[in-house]
Formats: structure tokens, sequence, C-alpha cells
């Protein structure tokens, strides 16, 4: 940040000490790049004002993703970002394009510094952004989809349950059997599951569950989202996606919702009513990642929430930890510029391509 940080950091490198503020690493086979995109819960006030104040190309791409959304939403999103309407950005209908008009911005920043995926994924609503990215929709059609899904989710009802639970995916399946208003929300590993659904319901199974040993947490929603309570939106919503215009993506994706590559389905608007209702399956994503061959995973979004569980989805986490690393961009309660460029700068050393030049591009430097 100015000359007395980058002498006291050369100084540190060339008596080979480890300080904060050098970025180090071994260029080397690291595997393919993957932008894996955060899902609903990531939002916060003021999320990607620091970048809007400092790079022209994210307060550029914000703005184009903001006028998009204008027409559907009643209201200024960028508003709701800054906290001029107290609360609002936790509420679904504005939290969603929120996460939406960051994500979509931030990938349009790297992009313009040379910084490209060969591979993407996103959880829950993060796979909207990842399939506007790859070229699944136009930005105007992305905008009508992201607006309706979160606008008829916050029309549901209030009400419901959402809990985390510390257990496998096959025990959880059995608690919930023959609860009908419960389903599996989330599998963000091999022993963190979220079940959702009807109140009464969901707090049975999660009372079952902690008596056979698992840790539960409940989750602060306003909605029991990926559950039997979503359906009421279901045909309306179904409706929107109908009406709007799919291209194959023109990056290869991953899908939250099968856990496997996609072929065609996300051109389908079957697929993506489905993915209102049915779990998110981010542990099966990451691994099928992997089987990619992406083994720098940066993060699209305003904190690490996917950075957190990544690493947890391996099958073995002990042989397999060294050669991938999980890079948030952002991290809450951080100065923005700073956090990118040095998620930036460890990718870097990993050996992935950054165009320099271009940071400084209008700038003078």
């Amino acid at each position: 940040s100015d000359g007395d940080e980058l002498a006291s950091g050369l100084k540190a490198l060339a008596e080979g000490r480890e300080v904060p503020e050098v970025v180090s690493g071994t260029v080397g086979g690291v595997g393919k790049v993957g932008f894996v995109f955060t899902g609903q819960g990531a939002q916060r006030v003021g999320m990607g004002q620091g970048l809007y104040a400092a790079f022209p190309v994210f307060a550029e791409a914000f703005d184009a993703v903001c006028a998009g959304l204008a027409e559907h939403l009643d209201g200024s999103l960028a508003a709701v970002i800054r906290g001029e309407d107290e609360g609002r950005i936790d509420e679904t209908g504005w939290a969603q394009p929120a996460l939406f008009a960051i994500e979509v911005a931030l990938y349009r920043l790297l992009e313009s510094w040379g910084v490209s995926p060969q591979v993407v994924a996103g959880h829950s609503i993060g796979e909207l952004a990842a399939a506007h990215v790859a070229g699944v929709w136009s930005l105007d059609d992305a905008c009508a989809v992201v607006a309706a899904r979160g606008r008829l989710m916050q029309q549901l009802p209030t009400g419901g349950a959402m809990v985390a639970v510390e257990a496998t995916e096959e025990q959880v399946l059995e608690a919930i059997a023959g609860r009908t208003g419960v389903g599996v929300a989330a599998v963000n590993g091999h022993t963190a599951v979220v079940i959702s659904g009807v109140e009464d319901e969901v707090l049975a199974a999660a009372e079952e569950l902690a008596a056979a040993g698992a840790r539960t947490k409940r989750l602060q929603v306003s909605h029991a989202f990926h559950s039997p309570l979503m359906e009421p939106m279901l045909a309306e919503f179904a409706e929107v996606v109908r009406a709007v215009s799919y291209r194959a993506p023109r990056l290869a994706m991953v899908s939250a919702l099968t856990g496997h590559p996609v072929t065609d389905e996300v051109t389908d608007p079957a697929y993506w009513v489905k993915h209102v209702r049915e779990a998110v399956r981010f542990s099966d994503a990451a691994n099928a990642l992997r089987a990619a061959g992406v083994r720098t995973f940066i993060e699209i979004g305003p904190d690490g929430i996917l950075s957190g569980m990544g690493p947890q989805t391996r099958a073995n986490v002990e042989s397999e930890a060294a050669d991938e690393v999980w890079l948030p961009l952002l991290r809450r309660g951080r100065d923005e510029p700073r956090a990118l460029l040095t998620a930036l700068a460890k990718a870097f050393v990993r050996g992935v391509p950054v165009a320099w030049e271009k940071l400084y591009t209008g700038t003078g430097a």
C-alpha cells in the first residue's frame, strides 16, 4: 500500500522470513482453475463497494447488472447494497439479485485482467451467476430469471426451518424417512447436510439425529429453501424460465443439482425449476471439479463460505490437500481491493496467468 510496506516486504523476502504481505509459492503443474460462485447467506451491507471505488471495470459491470435488474425490482438494488434501506439486503428478494450483481461484476473484473476459469460451478443462486457468465443466458434474460426467483421465494409464506447437521446423507435420509414435509436442502460435505421444510418435522428429525450423536445447528432463514415448502412458487417460476432464451454453455460447467459435469440440461427450463426445489449437491460438485482437473478453486462472491466448506469435501483430506487451494476473492470485514489482490497473488504464484499491466490501465502508473 506504500513504499515502507514494499521495502519491509522485500527485506523479509531477502532474509527468507515469511510475513503476511509477501505472497510466495511454487509455479508448476497445479491443474485447472475453477470459479465457484457463492450462494445466499454470504450477502452483507456494503459488499463490493470498495471494488466499485477502486476499479472502473467492476463499477461498469455492476452498474450494467443493476440496470438489467431495475425493471424487475421495486427500488434501487445499489441503494440496498449500500445499506440505505436498512436490513433489506437479507430479504431473499434483494439478497439473490445483490449476490448475482456482485458476482458477475467480480467475474468481469478478473476477466479484464486475463484471469479466466476452465470450469465454473455455483451454490444455489451462485449457479445462476455461473450459468450467465458461461453464456447460457444473456444479461437481460439472466436478470429476469434471478429477480423472479428471489421475488417468488420472498412471497412464499414465512416459516419452516432449516437445520445444519453433522451426519452423513444416509443417516439424514433415514431420520427424515416418512416425514413428507422435510427434504435434504444441501449436501455440503461427507458429514455436512442441511435439512429443510415444515418446522415441526424438521426439528423432530434434528432432535432424532442429535440423540444419535450428531451436532445440529438451526439456521437463521426467512424461508425453508430447497424443500417441499418451495412448491407453491414453481408453476409461476416455470413460466418465467420458459420465456427466456438459452444457449449451450461456452465454458465447462459442473452442476450442483446433479453433482456432475453439465451437458445440455441447463438449456432446459425444467432444470431451473427443479434447481429451486431439490438439494444443492455441493460436495458432489466439488469432487466433479476435482475429477475435471481443477486444483485452484477461486471463490467468486462477497465472503469465503465455499472456501471454508470446499476442503472438507475431499474423500481423503490428508492425501489430497497438498495440491489444491481454495481462494476467496473477498472476506467479510477486510479491505476489498487488498483481499482481492492478495487472492490473485496467491493464484499467480501457483502459475495462474495474470495480466498485471492491465491492473494499471487508466491510472497513469
